[in-house]
């Protein structure tokens, strides 16, 4: 009822901007001490432009592929267009490049929900599912690379704090599930004071419920390993293309750890964090020089940034919105959400 009361206080989301972006400034910072820029530029002279077509082709095939996943998930609701989850995709990629603190997860639900007609909660909590089943394949992935290449001692404990976190997510999940399903036949609605408890999240739990027992829910899961294997072969094929002849798996070890670092909110596009962690992941293995790996870690951001926003660009457009209205949104939605409304049109 009272709006202003739930609203999140401005001046704690510009300290939230100001911190992504001192760590930003810091990563930059890291990377760019004792920078090379005239080896920089003579390697990128030198880089051959087929493979780097061919990465971008494939990275930006692999958000199409998310946009199919999240309409897998999305099944149980109602027959959500590809296209549309697509373009809402992109258009949530272009506010992650524009913005702060990665507010196109929330914008593209919005949306999505509005093109669909399906409410932006349960919308948003197909989201953060795709979010737990990132964080599975992730770790997973990291699991798997660790049988073939010798991770550093400390780079084996945060995996393995990884791991013990993500496998406790996915367990409170599937318990979730599995006690709604025999508890209560299969309907949240059922449950002990469920009149009681709050509209959002009586609508969380049959949305979770509906979207983990749901035969799309197989799909969505298959498209969520194709996905990062296209991103996979996009970034070998970018450092193909830069020279650096690493291993199938020794790149996959290095997406790994840039997916995990950029995975939390930051600066816009990702900027400083992407180069960190790139790099971060390329000093595991000796046979790439560090200034090779800094100089990569720009042209591949570059390479990878560019193409995504302006296809989220074209999106956005046609999907009516202009970088005014997406801010307008962006600061309308989690106010109107916490008041238990659903985000106006």
């Amino acid at each position: 009822m009272n709006t202003i009361a739930t609203r999140p206080s401005p001046s704690r989301h510009r300290l939230y901007e100001w911190i992504g972006y001192a760590v930003a400034v810091g990563c930059l910072v890291w990377v760019l001490h004792d920078f090379h820029v005239r080896r920089a530029i003579q390697e990128m002279s030198d880089v051959t432009w087929d493979w780097v077509a061919l990465g971008i082709a494939l990275d930006v095939f692999s958000y199409v592929v998310q946009g199919l996943r999240w309409k897998f998930l999305l099944s149980p609701f109602g027959r959500v267009k590809a296209k549309n989850a697509i373009r809402a995709v992109f258009v949530g990629l272009f506010a992650n490049v524009l913005f702060p603190l990665r507010p196109g997860e929330p914008l593209r639900a919005y949306v999505l929900g509005n093109s669909e007609g399906i409410g932006f909660v349960t919308v948003f909590g197909s989201v953060l599912v795709e979010r737990l089943i990132d964080l599975v394949v992730t770790t997973a992935g990291l699991a798997v690379m660790a049988l073939f290449v010798p991770y550093p001692e400390q780079f084996r404990h945060v995996a393995s704090g990884l791991g013990i976190a993500t496998l406790a997510l996915l367990a409170a999940f599937v318990a979730l599930i599995i006690y709604i399903e025999l508890r209560f036949a299969g309907d949240p609605r059922r449950m002990h004071g469920g009149r009681r408890m709050p509209g959002k999240l009586m609508s969380a739990l049959i949305g979770l419920h509906a979207m983990g027992t749901s035969p799309s829910f197989y799909p969505a899961v298959l498209t969520s390993i194709l996905m990062p294997f296209c991103q996979l072969l996009a970034i070998w094929s970018m450092m193909k293309a830069y020279g650096i002849g690493l291993p199938i798996v020794a790149v996959a070890v290095v997406l790994l750890v840039i997916n995990l670092g950029v995975s939390l909110p930051n600066a816009p596009a990702n900027v400083g964090s992407y180069q960190f962690f790139c790099v971060l992941g390329l000093s595991i293995f000796v046979a790439v020089g560090r200034d090779t790996a800094k100089s990569f870690s720009f042209f591949a951001w570059w390479m990878l940034t560019l193409p995504v926003a302006l296809l989220g660009l074209y999106a956005a457009l046609r999907s009516g919105l202009s970088i005014r209205t997406m801010r307008e949104q962006m600061q309308r939605l989690p106010g109107e959400v916490s008041a238990g409304r659903e985000p106006a049109a």
